[in-house]
């Protein structure tokens, strides 16, 4: 569960966070990118449920609402929630993450983007995910090719919507 996060924009409040379990982390900064106020971000990637992590997945589903709240609790700031969740964009917990976060899923119109299993190509589920708030428009998302792990990378590129850049 070793995670790392690398940056050519400066980060800041930089947090590694052990939610769950004490071996299970997960990364919280914010981004400052010119005059724009800071964007919270939140990497994460729960512990499976599967025979060989966690009998149940009541682990996985008690640190993704962890993490809703928190958003919750940001109110208007832009926020991007993403990393390998361990759960399909379908199922109840991601369903319940998006209604108490209010964060959107830019995967919705862009098709199946499957990341799990990169060496079965018979059996690939969406269990990576990028969640992002109303303050981004998504120019482009898309899945890269194998780099030896078992999940494929996923790609996106944001930008800022203008309505939420002031003068202020």
């Amino acid at each position: 569960y070793g995670m790392h996060v690398y940056s050519r924009i400066p980060l800041t409040d930089l947090q590694v966070n052990y939610v769950i379990k004490s071996d299970i982390p997960s990364i919280t900064c914010k981004v400052v990118v010119d005059n724009l106020p800071p964007i919270n971000c939140f990497f994460v990637h729960p512990e499976p449920p599967s025979p060989t992590e966690s009998s149940t997945a009541k682990p996985r589903d008690k640190e993704l609402i962890h993490y809703a709240k928190r958003v919750r609790a940001n109110g208007d700031a832009p926020v991007v929630v993403c990393g390998d969740l361990n759960d399909v964009a379908w199922s109840p917990t991601t369903i319940r993450f998006k209604t108490i976060s209010g964060l959107r899923d830019p995967r919705v119109g862009r098709g199946f983007i499957n990341t799990f299993h990169a060496d079965h190509w018979w059996a690939r589920w969406p269990l990576d995910h990028i969640f992002v708030s109303n303050h981004f428009l998504v120019e482009e998302m898309k899945r890269l090719s194998h780099i030896g792990s078992d999940h494929f990378p996923l790609y996106i590129k944001l930008w800022v919507r203008n309505s939420y850049v002031t003068d202020n």
